[in-house]
């Protein structure tokens, strides 16, 4: 009888030759949760939540104030860095720093020194407007961070452990949520506008994409694709700007599998941590929240937890060399 019921609780499915345990755990079988409140920071616009695995602790930012966050879940305390201007995303590097992507340029935080290195300058600057945006690691320690601009002036770029930058996709619009398959054969990216997530192949040695193709298509009714993260079992988790909430997506299927209702309307990157990496961690926005909503929805900016019954898998890290 107990194998039976173990049985009941997973179920393999193969599709495309990648078998995914697909798991019945209670929690997600509820398919709507409810996030709770972690930190009542009021930010601007919060975003780019990642954990370092080995530090035990959650890295985010207010992008508008230009804050870099660090909170540790043991003390439940928050830090918090002034940079100085707009930042898009951050990412731990290989030598206990962190790479920030700022409106200008990429830069190390040296957080021992409490100092900022320019590392490579924004080449939009001198073109247009465009701030970087979201941003994460592929899994040879390559970061990938793309840009935000009008009239699909944007772009998604690749910097390696050399420091050297290219322009992987041209014509972007608002460059957000990007992860690796788990068998790192594939990569999904996120140009919200479009409202779909496009699935690409992925060498993980060259870092090469090719043969994009729709993954997921994201109703509008559920407003517009964000940041976003991966659990144990290759499914994906997005942030819904819009729609007071994130989503658990079956990228093989379209599907979508689970919902975390969060109170405020601008829901904006999600990623697991915590010592077993069972918890999601959530940043949301107030910026373009009317009053009214304000008023219905004050924790707006604030940042959310669930534990939705599903491990993630440790992120990426930036691999630096001679630092």
């Amino acid at each position: 009888m107990a194998k039976a019921f173990r049985l009941s609780l997973m179920k393999t499915v193969i599709l495309g030759g990648i078998a995914l345990v697909l798991s019945a755990c209670p929690l997600l079988a509820q398919k709507t949760l409810k996030a709770e409140l972690l930190l009542d920071s009021k930010s601007v616009l919060g975003e780019g939540a990642i954990w370092h695995p080995s530090a035990q602790e959650l890295y985010w930012v207010d992008i508008e104030q230009g804050f870099l966050h660090v909170y540790k879940p043991a003390s439940r305390q928050n830090k918090t860095v002034a940079l100085g201007q707009k930042v898009g995303t951050v990412v731990p590097s290989s030598s206990g720093n962190a790479i920030v992507a700022l409106h200008d340029g990429i830069y190390r935080y040296r957080f021992a020194e409490k100092k900022l290195e320019l590392i490579i300058p924004n080449p939009e600057n001198t073109t247009t407007l465009n701030r970087f945006n979201d941003g994460k690691c592929d899994p040879a320690g390559r970061l990938w961070v793309g840009t935000i601009g009008s009239n699909k002036s944007a772009a998604l770029y690749c910097m390696d452990s050399q420091y050297r930058m290219a322009r992987m996709k041209e014509e972007v619009a608002i460059s957000n949520g990007i992860v690796w398959s788990l068998d790192k054969k594939t990569m999904y990216y996120i140009d919200t506008p479009t409202g779909k997530v496009v699935v690409y192949d992925y060498d993980n040695d060259s870092g090469e994409i090719t043969n994009p193709r729709d993954a997921i298509i994201i109703p509008p009714d559920m407003g517009g694709p964000d940041g976003s993260t991966i659990d144990a079992e290759g499914m994906i988790w997005i942030a819904h700007w819009g729609a007071y909430c994130v989503a658990r997506w079956n990228p093989l299927t379209g599907e979508m599998l689970c919902k975390v209702q969060v109170p405020a309307a601008h829901v904006t990157s999600c990623a697991f941590g915590g010592a077993n990496l069972d918890s999601l961690f959530i940043t949301t926005a107030r910026t373009g929240v009317s009053d009214e909503d304000l008023k219905k929805y004050p924790l707006s900016g604030g940042l959310f937890v669930v534990e939705p019954g599903v491990r993630g898998v440790e992120a990426n890290l930036f691999v630096e060399k001679d630092q």
